[in-house]
């Protein structure tokens, strides 16, 4: 061996990750096993270790060469992927290289009783012999998210030549059921494996350590010791030799004694499940059986949360700056995936979520926008649907039998607060459900009123018929005011669709209801970080969700008229069907040319909202428009069924792998969209919206609650208030009102009452407004002992 030197070019280029167009996922089922691995462009992807957030490598793949040859695999090669089994996250990979001289076959799996992904390989020579070429591995170690300081070496554990990495408190080792004849480490973009391979260098075998950098690990197999043939293992580990213990133990144990521990645990997963198989419109594959892999494979077994997906939107030009990408909790895709797991008939799945949920509640009642597997926040905005749909989550599990009458209890303290930050703080939204802007989101009012309904039954069964009557009367308040939030009449839109008007994306958070819709909403993701358009022309099917949520009908003419609109300005036909955008001028998406969103770029389609849609065409009566739109929304998967979070629209552009209706270079798979796959093929087979909330229907479609107390705030002032209606005046701390409806001639003191959720309401009496007149009034404060320094007046008015 050439004397030992340092591999120059430290501590090499700026890490990046890799394509977020996965082509697979997998784990095993047993909490033993915590390793997930993803798979794209026929190679090994990110892999999570220890925790379902952490990915710790960039990718895993090969590099050919031979006499004046130099063929890397994810590149050079025409691939195939596909389950080796329906259900089974088990996956054989054919990579054939374009210019016909070889073929590399794997299995990928993982252990099921250790941190472990095993690679069984199959090197074939198409051309020439097994002795004409090398087979070169190489592994980009990201230890705990990130690709800067990882240190890698060449090593031996028990007299076994490994290659080893170590980063941030983990361990990584790679085991080889063959020799190597070479290994080395280097600085990625200057003396790692593929650099020095494609100069011609060959494998540097004096690079024996890399310190302190973004770096890669190397070896060469010896492609004859078993006639083209050999499993690897990556282990993971706090420890290096724990790492290699580990990868050892897997690479030693029969390989098809683990395969089958493997498959035997998915099996059984997916007997416990409802059978839906023949719903889906796709042939061949079994896209419901995909659907319900992905679900289980972003599930922490030991908590029970999932996060949104295994991939970093982008990925290939984002670095270290990006930890989170999208694996993360967020609690809404969190719930809507829980729907999922109910629909498929993985009720104690389900529940877990819901358990966990409880766990990371803040103490104030609300959830995080995102946080991490243990809870910590990641980003620190306030979309207070994430409120309630925990809310609606148990209510499901309930009704779905889940929760048992005598466990009701457990979670009644999580509804209360949950409900009483909903109360304090909504129903405008710091964010919408696109974590955007603030304001009347109609999306965000359907969770919030859907949700208090549900608190309000919640609190019955726990004996608080006061607070349950306080949260449906605020419930009713909110589902009379809708309109006056987000419903915009009298626009160019409007005019130019000859409509009487439409659901607004957002609704502008302060004013009347005309200020609503020409307030402007700030677009985000733009060039012009400054660009503004008035509520009032900006459109998205979130509108919807007032029908999934049971709050109107789905023919109700509002509502037709908002679906005029929708398809006006936001749904693009493609071969495969109709596909929609989030909202008009959205720039969440790739540039004009295909380069990656950097910040901002242009919205593309989104496959889910054509899953959303086809619950409204179910909702409105249509089954078979319903089954054409789970077609197109099938379609937009890859190959091997991922459905990701956008497909491109543009022409095509090969060098940048974007065709029109295909993948784009965002999320894949989206958990939340294969969540609502498999909620549609429910709804189908069932002929009803699966997860439509029963209570609201029942209230506000099927019947007309009596009219709702009439709220006055100190951040939203009712100026006026027909005759006969209640005037509830509410606060956020006690307060003394001093009141009089003959203009102070007669004055009168009276408490605000405490709800019990962080709320103080005074209800004037029905009979002082029966008439036409004025109600003054104003508010000693007590626990600051000052008066409020201002009188406030609402009209009372005779309406015909």
């Amino acid at each position: 061996m050439a004397d030992l030197i340092a591999p120059p070019g430290a501590p090499g280029i700026p890490p990046r990750w890799t394509s977020s167009a996965k082509s697979a996922v997998g784990t095993a089922v047993r909490a033993e096993s915590k390793v997930w691995f993803t798979i794209s462009h026929g190679i090994l992807n990110e892999i999570y270790a220890g925790r379902l957030d952490s990915a710790c490598i960039r990718d895993f793949g090969f590099i050919v060469t031979a006499r004046d040859y130099f063929s890397e695999e994810k590149r050079d090669t025409r691939q195939t992927v596909e389950m080796i089994e329906d259900g089974v996250p088990a996956f054989r990979l054919v990579n054939t290289s374009i210019d016909g001289r070889y073929r590399i076959t794997k299995i990928v799996f993982s252990d099921p009783l250790r941190e472990v992904v095993l690679q069984q390989i199959h090197f074939e020579a198409l051309t020439g012999t097994l002795a004409d070429y090398r087979l070169h591995a190489i592994v980009a170690p990201h230890l705990v998210n990130a690709g800067a300081g990882n240190t890698g070496w060449c090593g031996s554990f028990k007299g076994h030549q490994l290659l080893f990495a170590q980063g941030r408190s983990l361990s990584l080792a790679v085991a080889c059921s063959v020799p190597w004849l070479k290994r080395s480490v280097g600085y990625v973009g200057v003396s790692d494996a593929w650099q020095t391979l494609s100069r011609g260098e060959g494998l540097r075998s004096e690079y024996q350590r890399a310190e302190n950098g973004n770096v890669a690990l190397a070896g060469t197999l010896d492609l004859i010791a078993d006639g083209g043939r050999a499993v690897l293992t990556i282990g993971f580990g706090a420890l290096p030799e724990e790492a290699g213990l580990r990868a050892l133990l897997s690479l030693q144990q029969p390989q098809q004694a683990v395969l089958q521990l493997y498959c035997q645990g998915w099996r059984q997963k997916q007997s416990e499940l409802l059978r839906l198989d023949d719903i889906s419109e796709g042939k061949g594959l079994n896209r419901y059986r995909v659907s319900t892999s992905v679900l289980a494979t972003h599930r922490d077994e030991a908590s029970g949360a999932i996060i949104a997906s295994l991939s970093i939107p982008w990925g290939f030009s984002n670095g270290d700056d990006d930890l989170g990408g999208y694996h993360l909790i967020w609690p809404r895709d969190l719930v809507e995936t829980a729907g999922g797991l109910l629909a498929c008939g993985a009720l104690t799945s389900a529940k877990s979520v819901l358990d966990y949920l409880v766990a990371i509640q803040e103490a104030d009642g609300h959830w995080s926008q995102n946080s991490w597997l243990d809870g910590r926040p990641y980003w620190s905005g306030i979309q207070i649907d994430e409120t309630g749909f925990p809310i609606l989550l148990y209510d499901m599990l309930l009704r779905a039998g889940a929760i048992a009458p005598e466990q009701r209890a457990h979670y009644t303290a999580m509804i209360r607060d949950a409900a009483g930050y909903i109360i304090r703080n909504g129903p405008a939204t710091q964010q919408d459900r696109w974590e955007e802007d603030g304001g009347y989101s109609a999306f965000t009012i359907a969770v919030e009123i859907s949700a208090l309904l549900a608190a309000a039954d919640a609190m019955e069964a726990a004996g608080e018929s006061e607070l349950a009557a306080y949260l449906t009367a605020t419930a009713d308040g909110w589902n009379e005011q809708i309109d006056d939030w987000a419903y915009a009449r009298d626009t160019e839109i409007s005019r130019k669709l000859g409509i009487d008007g439409y659901y607004m994306r957002i609704g502008y958070s302060s004013g009347d209801a005309n200020a609503r819709s020409h307030g402007l909403i700030p677009i985000r993701n733009r060039p012009d970080g400054n660009e503004a358009f008035e509520a009032g022309l900006l459109i998205s099917p979130d509108a919807l969700a007032l029908v999934r949520f049971g709050l109107r009908a789905a023919d109700d003419p509002r509502i037709l008229d908002t679906v005029k609109a929708i398809d006006a300005l936001l749904k693009r036909d493609l071969p495969a069907g109709p596909y929609w955008y989030r909202y008009n001028d959205d720039g969440y998406g790739e540039h004009q040319d295909g380069a990656p969103f950097d910040g901002y770029g242009i919205g593309r389609l989104w496959p889910l909202l054509t899953g959303e849609r086809a619950h409204y065409e179910l909702a409105a009566g249509r089954p078979q428009e319903a089954r054409r739109l789970l077609a197109a929304m099938e379609a937009a998967a890859s190959l091997g069924g991922l459905i990701p979070e956008q497909i491109w629209d543009g022409d095509d552009i090969p060098e940048r792998e974007l065709f029109r209706g295909r993948p784009s270079g965002s999320a894949m798979p989206l958990v939340w969209a294969h969540a609502e796959h498999i909620k549609l093929l429910r709804s189908l087979r069932d002929n009803a919206v699966f997860d439509m909330p029963p209570h609201t229907v029942n209230r506000y479609v099927r019947n007309a609650p009596p009219p709702a107390p009439v709220v006055w705030r100190l951040t939203a002032k009712t100026g006026r208030i027909a005759a006969g209606r209640i005037l509830r005046l509410e606060f956020l701390e006690p307060a003394q009102v001093h009141w009089s409806t003959d203009n102070w001639t007669k004055v009168l003191d009276s408490s605000a009452a405490a709800t019990g959720l962080g709320t103080y309401i005074f209800d004037l009496p029905n009979g002082g407004l029966s008439g036409e007149g004025t109600v003054r009034f104003t508010m000693f404060w007590p626990q600051q002992n000052r008066w409020e320094g201002s009188d406030f007046e609402v009209a009372i008015v005779r309406v015909a």
